[in-house]
């Protein structure tokens, strides 16, 4: 038996865009307003904190915070007031490669990818944030500046599911040069890709630096575990159009793909936890939110320790 996996990318029509757009908004939506748009304020915060006013001296108030100068010119103690500068900027950088197009359950890693940046996104309209897109292949594809505003998140949702890619491969190296040249105020930086890809090391540590950088690495099962069946399999590689036929009966052919699958997970473990980053793992065939839920539980009570 010979089988070929379907991984293109299926083409929607504008009803078809429209409905699903209205979906993820609807699903989302009351997802984000039950549970994560607290966690979200919670485990993002502002990152500085900005002049208000001079106000007169009352007792009780800090000594360190007198305005000497203003002071000194009105002859009684005056105080300077400040507030946290709470309004951030979230960008979702999102992997539309040829790889993100399989899928062996109920949905593609890509519309894993695209209901992820919806819950990201929505979190933030929540919160009165910004949000920005930028869709990368081995180029970037798409950048959308960070606004505000509801409009603004469902045109997001809408050109993730409606961009058709111009390229098949996966470059992390050029989106993160992308988003280093381009996305210079401190933020939140939301990377979901396979992260089937190598080379990305040097931008990668200089977006950590700079962001709150939350990698999201999105897998299939299949990837994963080979299955044992008396069959040969023919798969064709999404990015590059390679084929080659595997016997899905042989043992150590099984095991040769895991053990494989498994190093470069591990790598990307090791690496994110090198630079003091926790991802966040979602494999297809589980719910999406879980794992995003899992993130915000454990970060928000690190927090408060």
């Amino acid at each position: 038996m010979t089988a070929e996996p379907d991984t293109t990318q299926s083409i929607l029509t504008p009803a078809e865009i429209l409905r699903q757009v209205r979906r993820i908004e609807i699903t989302t939506g009351r997802l984000v307003a039950e549970t994560f748009a607290g966690e979200y304020l919670s485990v993002f915060k502002g990152h500085g904190i900005e002049f208000a006013e001079v106000r007169e001296y009352s007792a009780g108030d800090d000594v360190r915070s007198i305005d000497w100068n203003v002071t000194a010119r009105l002859g009684r103690p005056f105080i300077k007031r400040f507030t946290e500068e709470r309004e951030l900027t979230l960008m979702i950088a999102c992997d539309i490669s040829g790889s993100q197009h399989f899928g062996s359950r109920d949905r593609l890693k890509s519309e894993m990818a695209a209901e992820l940046s919806a819950m990201f996104a929505f979190s933030a309209l929540q919160n009165s944030d910004k949000t920005g897109l930028l869709l990368f292949t081995d180029k970037t594809e798409l950048y959308i500046p960070p606004r505000k505003g509801k409009t603004h998140v469902l045109r997001l949702i809408r050109e993730l599911l409606a961009h058709k890619p111009k390229s098949a491969g996966t470059s992390l190296s050029a989106c993160l040069d992308t988003l280093n040249r381009v996305f210079k105020r401190r933020g939140i930086l939301i990377l979901i890709s396979d992260f089937m890809d190598e080379g990305y090391e040097k931008p990668f540590a200089v977006a950590a630096r700079r962001h709150d950088l939350i990698p999201v690495l999105v897998s299939d099962p299949l990837e994963s575990a080979v299955p044992a069946l008396p069959a040969l399999l023919e798969v064709r590689d999404p990015e590059t159009g390679g084929r080659t036929t595997l016997d899905l009966s042989s043992r150590q052919l099984r095991s040769a793909h895991e053990a494989a699958r498994r190093a470069r997970v591990e790598r990307c473990q090791k690496f994110f936890a090198s630079h003091g980053l926790e991802h966040i793992a979602v494999t297809g065939g589980a719910p999406v939110a879980d794992p995003v839920v899992r993130f915000f539980k454990r970060r928000s009570g690190k927090i408060r320790r």
